[in-house]
Formats: C-alpha cells, sequence, structure tokens
C-alpha cells in the first residue's frame, strides 16, 4: 500500500464522513418530516449526472484499439462472478423474504469496482504510466459492461413477477422487459453512445464540455450519498450479506481474474499484475446508487462499500505479494 493510495483512501473517508454530517444534521432535508434527500441526490446521479458520464464515455470509446485480449481476460471471470452470485442468490432469495431486485443488488455488490476514486491512483501509484494505460481501458468498459448485464437481469426478473402478479401473457412480458431495459437511464445513453462513435463524429466542444462537467460530479456526489445512507439506513440488518459480499470482492473475485488470466488466457508481468488489482478494488459507489434505484438491500449496499474499503488496506498488500509468485 503506498502513500498515494493510503491518502486517496483517506480522501474518500473524509468525504463520506461529511455525508454522514450533513444525513445526521439534516442539513439536506429531515426524512422525518416527509423529505428523502439520499433518494433525490440518488436519482439525480442515476437519470442526470451518470447518463451524462456514459453517452460521453462510449460516444469517444477508441475500439479499434483497445487491448481485447487482456480486457477480455478480466471481464471473462468477472462477469462469471456476477452470474454465479446472481443464480445463487436467486434461487434463495424467496425462501428468505428478501425483494426481487436482491440477487442483481447482491450481484454489483459482489463484483464492482471502485476502479475511478481508488483504481486511478493505485495503478498508477504501482504501475507507472503503462499500468495505468491498461487500467484506464478497464474503467472505459467496467461499468458499461456490468451495468447492462444487471439491468437486463433485474428488469427481467421485475417484468416476470409483475406478470405473475398481474396474470399477463408472455408476449406482454417480453415486451414489458424490452421498453424497460432499453428506455432506461443506463442502458439508453449507451446504445445512443455507441451510435455516435459509430458515426464517426467528433461530439461538438460546448457538447462535450457539458458532458465532462456533469460526469466529473459523479464522484463527490455518490461519496456524499454514501455517507448520507449510513447516516439514515445505518448498517443493521445488512452487515452480513455486506461482509459475504465484501470477502467475495476483495478475495474471490482477484483468485479467479488471477486463475483466468494467468492460466486461461496467458497472461503475465504488467497486464495480470494490473488485471488482478483491479478486480481486487473495493465495492463501488455504483451499487449504492443501484440498489437506491431499486430500492432494495440499501443499507446493506451501503455497508459493503464502506467495510470492503476499510478492508482493502489489508487485501491490497496480500495480492501485491501473491503476484510476486507470478512474474
Amino acid at each position: 500500500m503506498t502513500m498515494a493510495v493510503f491518502f486517496k483512501l483517506l480522501a474518500i473517508f473524509i468525504v463520506v464522513g461529511l455525508g454522514y454530517v450533513a444525513g445526521r444534521m439534516r442539513w439536506l432535508g429531515d426524512e422525518r418530516k416527509g423529505a428523502d434527500p439520499a433518494r433525490t441526490l440518488s436519482n439525480a446521479a442515476f437519470y442526470v449526472f451518470v447518463p451524462a458520464l456514459l453517452f460521453r464515455t462510449t460516444s469517444r470509446l477508441p475500439f479499434g484499439s483497445l487491448p481485447w485480449s487482456t480486457l477480455i481476460a478480466f471481464f471473462v471471470p468477472v462477469l462469471a462472478l456476477l452470474l454465479g452470485v446472481y443464480a445463487w442468490q436467486r434461487r434463495s432469495h424467496r425462501a428468505r423474504g428478501l425483494p426481487t431486485a436482491a440477487p442483481s443488488v447482491r450481484a454489483i455488490s459482489a463484483t464492482f469496482g471502485n476502479t475511478l476514486q481508488v483504481g486511478v491512483p493505485m495503478a498508477s501509484a504501482l504501475f507507472g504510466e503503462a499500468g495505468l494505460a491498461i487500467h484506464i481501458t478497464i474503467i472505459s468498459l467496467h461499468a458499461l459492461t456490468l451495468l447492462l448485464v444487471l439491468t437486463t437481469l433485474v428488469e427481467v426478473d421485475l417484468a416476470r413477477a409483475h406478470a405473475v402478479h398481474q396474470g399477463h401473457d408472455l408476449l406482454r412480458t417480453l415486451k414489458t422487459t424490452l421498453r424497460n431495459t432499453i428506455v432506461h437511464p443506463v442502458v439508453l445513453p449507451v446504445l445512443a453512445g455507441m451510435a455516435w462513435n459509430a458515426g464517426g463524429v467528433p461530439l461538438p466542444p460546448v457538447f462535450d464540455e457539458a458532458l465532462e462537467l456533469l460526469g466529473t460530479a459523479v464522484v463527490p456526489l455518490c461519496l456524499v450519498l454514501i455517507g448520507m445512507s449510513l447516516a439514515y439506513y445505518g448498517v443493521r440488518g445488512g452487515l452480513e450479506g455486506a461482509i459475504g459480499m465484501s470477502a467475495l470482492k476483495l478475495l474471490a473475485l482477484p483468485a479467479l481474474v488471477l486463475a483466468v488470466g494467468h492460466w486461461g488466457f496467458g497472461l503475465h508481468g504488467l497486464p495480470l499484475q494490473v488485471v488482478v488489482m483491479a478486480a481486487a478494488l473495493p465495492v463501488g459507489s455504483n451499487a449504492l446508487i443501484f440498489s437506491q434505484r431499486y430500492e432494495t438491500l440499501e443499507a446493506e449496499a451501503t455497508a459493503a462499500i464502506v467495510f470492503s474499503t476499510f478492508a482493502f488496506v489489508l487485501t491490497a498488500p496480500l495480492w501485491l505479494i501473491v503476484l510476486t509468485w507470478f512474474p
């Protein structure tokens, strides 16, 4: 653990702490009087700032020059664990009385890493410019890939549950699922960005500047939201699940990426080190935004983010030691 990464973690905790104080002091509204400032901030992030970031990222991606072999070696095990956690939770969520969206929320907590706030300074400090370049390519597809898959899964589950409850036929259920999946604040900006990218026309400078400005608000807004969610929801009732999802994120996922990347795709040296450490990052703030979007397990998602970020101080050096065995 380098000092640069440690100070970045400390800065994150300071901003989260500010959000906690704002929540406890009811600076942005009092939920006891009908206000819900945490959900308002979450909706602002989900409907305004995140779509701007996703559209700008997708519209500017140089798809033809990306290191696809390294990216595939990272995303195959990540998606495998995501689908595994989803399937496992889907089999058991009804028996536990959990909401329909719970399997997808737990899947994002187990796989979605803090690739930006923690990942960028970590990659820069540990691996230099060459490693940072690989890490940035992971960032460019990370939210796009995981949020697209998870949004599809949760919307299918919700449409199926609604159809069972209302007695809708299969065709109507499929139409509802398709509409809700495409006309969505995550999926629609990605599809629009890809369409713009395919046209080969650069974004107008003023439009690009506006999108960049909106995108920069995502990080501080999400960190404040985490603190406010801690103040409003606490961690009671969500700690056990948060610890389990954090263990999968900090220990199981990097181990899976290491095995698949090294023995499945032949990665070694710097590319292997970067993808494993990217997988070893703590849970990212998008897990909370996702959980609040579907009003499911907010306390658990918040606790997973905070707990995994603290635990990362211990698990990151562990993975750096393991990687010395794979020069």
